[in-house]
This record gives structure tokens, sequence and C-alpha cells, in this order.
């Protein structure tokens, strides 16, 4: 898919930028001309990476506000786009049996760690009346059957936290939307640690859910977001899942 240099000149963070979406992601943007912040907890991958394409790696766990700071500090400016890639499943665990632990680790990285990143870069985007940010929701933002209960209470936050961020900074030139991925090819831990989870969700899933596709094809509708291409996006959730949001 040929798309030219829509980057130029523009600083993008990307999140779990080590692998899977955040990888093609980050991929993607530096070819397209972007100075892309590269952000993972593995600093092997990001080493990988950067063996690839052209990135400021920042390796640690976002869950330290401290790996923020250093974000922020990496981009040493402006920054134009934010990707709020990286994130963690639950085990399929439905509520009876999720325990404090997965619940918060999911929510931590999931919805936490969104909203600190947009905070922090928020006023870099106001101060230059524009900006993009994308956040990774999920099939499981759009209904109740595709994940546990962590999961799917942490992804329907962030769509959540989309519309309210679109809504209040919108007038401020600065965009937030969503990409609810269906079936990915990625390296997330999709275990299923719940023998009821497996008996009530996997018959659904095999009757509904789409062959998976690669990272890529996520990545095109992230920075096609991220893009000025998407002017007039704002507030939206865009699923990316082979029609299964559809059945």
């Amino acid at each position: 898919m040929e798309t030219g240099n829509r980057f130029t000149g523009r600083t993008v963070v990307v999140t779990g930028a080590g692998s899977g979406i955040g990888r093609a992601t980050a991929r993607r943007l530096s070819e397209e001309g972007a100075e892309v912040v590269a952000v993972d907890v593995d600093q092997d991958r990001l080493n990988e990476l950067g063996a690839e394409v052209h990135v400021l790696p920042v390796a640690g766990d976002l869950t330290d506000a401290s790996v923020i700071d250093r974000v922020i500090a990496a981009a040493d400016g402006p920054i134009h786009g934010l990707a709020n890639v990286a994130g963690i499943m639950d085990g399929f665990l439905p509520a009876a049996e999720v325990d404090d632990d997965t619940w918060d680790r999911v929510f931590g990285l999931n919805v936490t760690v969104p909203m600190r990143l947009t905070r922090a870069v928020l006023p870099l985007m106001i101060e230059a009346g524009a900006g993009s940010i994308v956040n990774i929701a999920s099939e499981a933002a759009l209904r109740g059957g595709a994940a546990g209960a962590a999961y799917t209470a942490s992804k329907h936050a962030v769509v959540g936290f989309t519309k309210n961020t679109a809504f209040f900074y919108g007038p401020k030139g600065i965009r937030t939307n969503a990409v609810a991925p269906g079936a990915t090819a990625t390296n997330i831990e999709g275990s299923m640690r719940s023998e009821y989870a497996g008996k009530r969700i996997g018959p659904i899933m095999k009757a509904a859910v789409p062959e998976p596709v690669g990272a890529g094809v996520i990545a095109n509708a992230v920075t096609w977001l991220l893009s000025d291409d998407a002017a007039n996006v704002n507030g939206a959730v865009l699923p990316s899942d082979g029609g299964w949001s559809a059945v």
C-alpha cells in the first residue's frame, strides 16, 4: 500500500513498538517519514526494530511513570501523534474467577498507561494547535463475549476515554480515535485460563470469528487515523475485524 510521506517532519510516539501491531505501526510511520519514539518493555525487540528502520527507542515498563517522562524527553520537542498500542490480555477469566492481580495489571497497562501518555502529550499538542491520538481498543470493546471480564472492561474504558478526549480537545485541533482489531496474529498472550470460559466462548468464536490478519493490516488503520487523510474523523471507533462486528 503506497501512501507517500504523510508523516515527514512529524514526531509520533508508538507504544508496544517491539512486536505485533505496535511494531508494524512504528515501521510504517518511519517508512513514511516520521520521527518515531518507539516504546517497549523489551530492549532486544527495540534493537531489532532499530536495525530495520530509524526510531528513537525507549525501553521500560510504562506502568512506571518515570518511563513516560523519558518518552517525552526522547521526543525533545513537539509531538504530533500518539499511538497507544501496548496492551495485555486476561486469560479469558470471567467475573467469578478473575483475581485482583490480573484485574489491576490489565487496567494498569490497557487504561491507565494510555491516560497518562495522553495527559503528557496533550499540552504539547494544544500548544501546537494540532495532534492525533489513536488508541487500540478491541473487538472486546464492542461486545461481551470476546475476552474475560478485565480485558473486556478495560477496552470498553478505552472507548469511553477516546470519546471523552475527542470531545474535550477536538476544538483545540486534536483528534482522538480508536481502532478495534478483531483476530490478529501477534505475540500477545491469549491463553485461556478458565475452563468455563472455554466452554462458553469457544463455540461462539469458532462460528463467528474471521481468520486472523497480520499486524500490518491493523497498522494500516492506525496510520490512516494518525494522518491528515483522516482530518475529519474525531471520536470514532474503527473496527478492523473482517466483519466480525457485523455479526
